[in-house]
This record gives C-alpha cells, sequence and structure tokens, in this order.
C-alpha cells in the first residue's frame, strides 16, 4: 500500500487564489470493446491576461460578453483520460499532484470514485510535460504515484525538457516548469518508453505531432470501426477563443504561431470527420463534438 499525505502544500510562486475542488465526476462515453472515460483532477485558475493578452482588444471584447467569460480569471477543469481495455488500464497524463496550484490534486479520489487505485494503471502516456499534465506523477513522498505502470512520452517532449539547456533559454515565467519537468523525469528516466509522431505507443492508440503548446505535444487517436475520437490535451485548451478564433495567437503556448497552426488543423479534421474530441481544459468533463459555422468553430459537450 502506497501511504499519502493528502495535503495542500504549493510552490511558492503560486497564484493568491483559493479555489475549492470541484465535485468528483467523470464523463463516459461507450467506445467499442474500450471505454473511454475522463476524471477530474480538480481546476486549474489563472489569470486571464495570459490568455488574452496577446489578442485584438475588441474583438476579444465582444467574445468575452457573448460567452459571459471574466475578464480577471480564467478557470478550466482538469480532465484526465482513463482508457481502459480488456487487459490494460492506461491514463493520458496525470494531471498536478499537489505542489502545483489549489484546486488541483485530486486524481487519486476520483480513480477511487471509479473503484480503481494508482495500483491498478497498467500505463501513463502524456501528452506534454507541463504541471497540470505530469507533476502528478510523484505522490506526497516524491514516489512514483503509479508504481505498476508503464510510462510513454514523445521523444520530442522528452528531449526538449531533458536538455539542461532548456531551463536557461525559457523566458522567466517558464523556469519553474522547467525544472519542474527536469525533476520528474528523472524520477521516470528507468521507467520509461519513447514514441514519435506516427506511432503506436500502445497497441490502437495513434500518436499525431500537435506541437506548439510545447514543441513536441501530443495528441491521441482512438479507432473504433467508423467511429474515431481524438485525445486532444492542451492543443485546443479552452472552449472559447481557441474554438472561436483558432488563429489568435494565445500566451499559453511557448510557440504561439505553431500552436495556431495546429489548433486549426485539429478543428478542421475533428468536424469534417466528425470525431469526438477529449479535451484536458474543455468543460463539463471535457469530451465532445466540435461543430463549424463559417471560420468559428464550437465545443458541443456529450
Amino acid at each position: 500500500m502506497i501511504i499519502r499525505r493528502r495535503s495542500f502544500l504549493k510552490a511558492a510562486s503560486c497564484l493568491p487564489l483559493s479555489v475549492a475542488l470541484p465535485s468528483i465526476a467523470y464523463t463516459k462515453i461507450d467506445f467499442g470493446k474500450t471505454n473511454i472515460t475522463t476524471v477530474s483532477d480538480g481546476s486549474i485558475t489563472l489569470p486571464a491576461g495570459l490568455t488574452f493578452d496577446t489578442m485584438p482588444k475588441a474583438e476579444l471584447e465582444l467574445i468575452i460578453n457573448e460567452l459571459s467569460l471574466s475578464r480577471e480569471q480564467l478557470v478550466r477543469e482538469c480532465n484526465v483520460t482513463l482508457l481502459e481495455t480488456e487487459n490494460r488500464k492506461i491514463l493520458f497524463d496525470v494531471g498536478a499532484g499537489v505542489y502545483f496550484l489549489d484546486g488541483m490534486g485530486a486524481i487519486v479520489d476520483s480513480l477511487d470514485e471509479r473503484g480503481l487505485a494508482p495500483e491498478d494503471i497498467t500505463d501513463v502516456i502524456f501528452t506534454h510535460a507541463h504541471p497540470d499534465h505530469i507533476w502528478g506523477v510523484l505522490d506526497d513522498f516524491d514516489d512514483l504515484l503509479f508504481p505498476n505502470a508503464t510510462y510513454h512520452i514523445g521523444r520530442t517532449e522528452w528531449d526538449y525538457w531533458w536538455n539542461p539547456e532548456t531551463v536557461n533559454r525559457v523566458d522567466e515565467s517558464r523556469v519553474e516548469t522547467a525544472v519542474g519537468a527536469k525533476t520528474r523525469f528523472e524520477a521516470l528516466q528507468d521507467q520509461i518508453e519513447f514514441f514519435d509522431d506516427g506511432d503506436e505507443p500502445i497497441p490502437g492508440v495513434l500518436a499525431l505531432m500537435t506541437p506548439g503548446h510545447t514543441p513536441g505535444h501530443m495528441s491521441f487517436e482512438i479507432a473504433n470501426g467508423s467511429q474515431s475520437a481524438l485525445i486532444v490535451g492542451d492543443a485546443i485548451n479552452d472552449h472559447h477563443v481557441a474554438f472561436k478564433r483558432p488563429n489568435w495567437l494565445n500566451g499559453l503556448d511557448q510557440n504561439p504561431e505553431e500552436a495556431a497552426q495546429t489548433r486549426q488543423k485539429l478543428l478542421n479534421r475533428i468536424s469534417n470527420e466528425d470525431m469526438l474530441i477529449v479535451g484536458f481544459h474543455l468543460p463539463k468533463g471535457g469530451i465532445g463534438r466540435v461543430a463549424q459555422s463559417g471560420t468559428e468553430y464550437s465545443f458541443v459537450s456529450i
């Protein structure tokens, strides 16, 4: 048994915000012989300016008013995807753990609601190495939270954060992210498997390079006959401006121009092919469809 202190100690650079954990919830879809479920790691609250400051002010104001968004702070769900097959229980990302922002770190409780313990997880596949996606890989005592899992990550993403020069090259606001990623990678280095664009890290799970949010960000396609779902991580990381104006630059992306190109391609494909979308920061559990109207898109939860 793994002993855990359910503390809420956070990094010193955390925002001075206190957000209660949402009620434990999950969203599930029937997907043939496999089950796709999202389980909550809580929610993340960030200053709205991190998203909005790079965007056209007048047009942005119309969207803010239309969707009743806050101009001060934005709250996003954190939806960890659980894929259950006949002999595997696979997590896509692991949440933030106890060392990041308030309101997060609920993954163990959410899994418990599904009748699962960390020891039951057979595989963890990372979309990218930002804190809210990978910091939760370590428990309160800095041991691996999922001790029986095999871990998988895109080679480009690993190489970027593993590089000792990365921490010196990122801007000051991302230094903690770089240090935290390297710390987790050091804990994982003996249990990690790498994959590249177009590989299947797990049979039936196709990796797609979707860069921009981070240099090696990956999305994952799961197909069942004529039905398919795309787990997009943070390649599409909100339900408002990312859909309405996918070409706008978002300050949360490390390469905003590349991220905008990726977003546009993903939304176009998901809409045209009537795929399910599974988003880490999309609302109501993060599973839905993409509707298109002219040059705009919208998220339709299921």
